[in-house]
């Protein structure tokens, strides 16, 4: 009976073994050799796939970096662009203003503000006005060359404004009292700027309502006032001082200021080819009554 169930145990489990060995046969379709090839496959397809995945987002990463350095590149640029017209434009607006101010013969005539605004003393390029005005400024003469002040026009003072000549200035205008009350003023004369030492040889005449004078500096040697000059400067930045008393409302004086490089003066020479010189003529009220 021993022997008996022991065979039977014996029969009872190779059967078994062979249907599961059978039902895994049908069930995978594989041997175990083949099972052990493909699970190191699956493991690096997994690899793989993770991989491409992290290239993948590493891309994206890499492109929206490299988008946004190329955005702020972009505005960078802009800005860089837009200073650099700024600078060109604000070289360009100083230079032309250096241009035109280097140029020989600026003049110009300003009364106090305060006085005009207070009193009425105003300026005018005509004996008639209908606005006051209290700064005028002639025209510039560029590149004057020396003359003699026997050739400028006789009656150089009968016209208005700006009349310049190819090689002096001269300008006309009016003093006017708009205001109610009678008062007394003085002007001056005065020199802003002079390069190359060409005061030496300018000459200013001075016609106040048609009385003519006219002023040059003081010899380069210190020996008195040139032959032709009625009178010297008064100083080395200031040409001459006018004044008027019992300045009435309504009255006007009117001025004529012609400049020029007189050719015969001794000091007219090469060493001041392309110096300039600047003028401005100052009116102010110093008593009213």
């Amino acid at each position: 009976m021993a022997d008996k169930a022991e065979e039977t145990v014996k029969v009872d489990a190779s059967p078994n073994d062979g249907a599961g060995q059978a039902a895994n046969g049908e069930d995978t379709g594989q041997t175990a050799a083949e099972v052990q090839e493909t699970a190191p496959a699956k493991t690096k397809k997994s690899k793989r796939n993770k991989s491409d995945k992290s290239e993948r987002i590493r891309d994206v990463v890499e492109l929206r970096r490299t988008a946004k350095e190329v955005k702020k590149h972009m505005i960078v640029t802009r800005v860089m662009a837009l200073l650099v017209g700024i600078l060109v434009a604000i070289v360009a607006v100083a230079y032309a203003i250096a241009y035109f101010y280097d140029k020989f013969g600026s003049f110009t005539v300003k009364v106090n503000k305060y006085d005009m605004a207070r009193q009425g003393l105003c300026l005018s390029e005509t004996p008639e006005y209908d606005h006051t005005i209290s700064e005028l400024n002639a025209d510039i003469v560029y590149d004057m060359t020396n003359i003699s002040g026997n050739d400028l026009p006789a009656n150089i003072d009968m016209v208005n404004g700006s009349h310049n000549g190819e090689n002096y200035i001269a300008y006309t205008f009016y003093l006017i009292n708009s205001g109610e009350d009678t008062l007394s003023y003085e002007g001056e004369l005065v020199i802003d700027n002079v390069t190359k030492g060409v005061d030496e040889a300018v000459r200013i005449a001075v016609y106040k309502n048609g009385e003519r004078t006219l002023y040059g500096k003081t010899k380069s040697n210190g020996t008195g006032m040139e032959s032709d000059c009625d009178k010297e400067f008064l100083s080395a930045t200031t040409v001459m001082r006018t004044r008027a008393e019992g300045f009435k409302p309504k009255d006007r004086d009117k001025y004529t200021i012609v400049i020029w490089l007189e050719g015969n003066d001794p000091d007219c020479v090469d060493k001041i080819i392309g110096g300039t010189i600047k003028f401005t003529m100052l009116f102010k009220i110093i008593e009213t009554t």
